[in-house]
């Protein structure tokens, strides 16, 4: 079937802007520099799993089922936004999160249960002394016992849920961001923009590998770069592999091999991914407040912000090379920014030092 031919629901919004970031630009010194603002889909704050939950929204109602369960990190992303598509059209949300509860509740968890999420805890911490493989084994296993026992139980009350995959990324999710490069195409020629570089983030494979398959079929401008958001990052093989089973199942005649795939991280001393999942960084920070006071956009800790970071190093360090102009994907995920880790890691560096006033009576 081809990828066009599939039915997709309106979760968010599209045609999302396509920006030019004057100030940024002025700042670097070095090429026009754009932003994608995938930000903007609308939904529950918005953010890039929008376009991939208009297809699995809609794999799910053909498919009788009435909730949609997904999984992630405490403080997923994709787990608010799929809960939140989840109540617009009348399903059940359950999300299934590794990690121990935690003993305050902020940032996309708030959100997540203000909308009436079912949300389960798995906590591995009792497995994290051991040593790999066994360690990646027994939590694997441990994790797919619990998920089928979570589900065993909604079956039992007539609740049918459907899966939806850790970023949506399967081979319908990744259908919707085949479909933003046309979009982005069509912009920048709107626009008059020349862009020789798109760099958005890396982690579960499917925005990464639905633009990389788009820009091949559509003999797209720009090349994609992918900014890995953790240090256990899928390899090149594996992005390569689902962009041919992409190929496959939509027909597109393209090829893709390890070689062709672009991922930048950074250095050993400085990766783009900082020091690990969820944990406040504080050069990530930085570039944040760097968006924040050049263009007013908000990035977040966890995913936009890391990934702002690798742009940003890539243009000033020259590969991007200097003079040519790059589009920022910009992916969302700001309510992460009212975590609690990550808003007690702000305190130091943004309600400290000069700009800061008293006025007392």
């Amino acid at each position: 079937m081809k990828f066009q031919d599939i039915q997709k629901v309106e979760v968010g919004y599209l045609n999302t802007p396509l920006e030019y970031m004057p100030n940024l630009t002025k700042e670097i010194g070095k090429g026009k520099l754009y932003v994608k603002r995938d930000d903007l889909t609308g939904l529950a704050f918005g953010g890039n799993k929008a376009r991939k939950l208009d297809y699995l929204v809609k794999d799910a109602i053909d498919g009788g089922y009435n909730a949609l369960m997904t999984f992630g990190g405490v403080q997923t992303n994709h787990g608010r936004m799929t809960v939140a598509a989840a109540v617009k059209y009348g399903m059940k949300p359950i999300l299934v999160l590794t990690g121990a509860k935690p003993d305050y509740c902020s940032g996309n968890l708030i959100l997540d249960r203000m909308m009436g999420a079912d949300v389960h805890f798995i906590d591995t911490t009792a497995l994290a002394g051991l040593p790999e493989p066994e360690k990646s084994e027994k939590t694997s296993a441990f994790l797919a016992q619990e998920t089928a026992k979570i589900v065993a139980e909604y079956e039992a009350q007539g609740i049918r849920p459907y899966n939806v995959p850790v970023g949506g990324s399967s081979l319908v999710g990744a259908a919707g961001y085949i479909n933003a490069v046309p979009e982005i195409m069509q912009q920048m020629k709107d626009q008059g923009i020349e862009a020789k570089y798109l760099v958005c983030g890396y982690g579960s494979m499917g925005t990464f590998g639905g633009l990389w398959a788009g820009a091949k079929y559509f003999n797209a401008p720009f090349e994609v770069v992918g900014i890995p958001v953790s240090a256990t990052f899928r390899g090149r093989d594996q992005i390569s592999e689902f962009i041919g089973k992409l190929s496959a199942e939509y027909e597109l005649g393209i090829t893709c091999t390890p070689e062709e795939i672009r991922l930048e991280t950074g250095t050993a001393e400085s990766p783009y991914y900082g020091v690990g999942y969820n944990i406040p960084d504080p050069v990530t920070q930085e570039y944040m407040a760097l968006l924040a006071r050049t263009e007013g956009l908000f990035t977040d800790p966890c995913y936009s912000g890391k990934i702002f970071r690798g742009f940003v190093d890539l243009v000033k360090t020259g590969k991007i090379p200097e003079g040519e102009n790059a589009i920022f994907l910009h992916s969302g995920g700001t309510p992460a920014i009212w975590s609690k880790e990550h808003l007690d890691a702000a305190q130091e560096l943004f309600y400290g030092g000069e700009g800061l006033f008293v006025h007392k009576a």
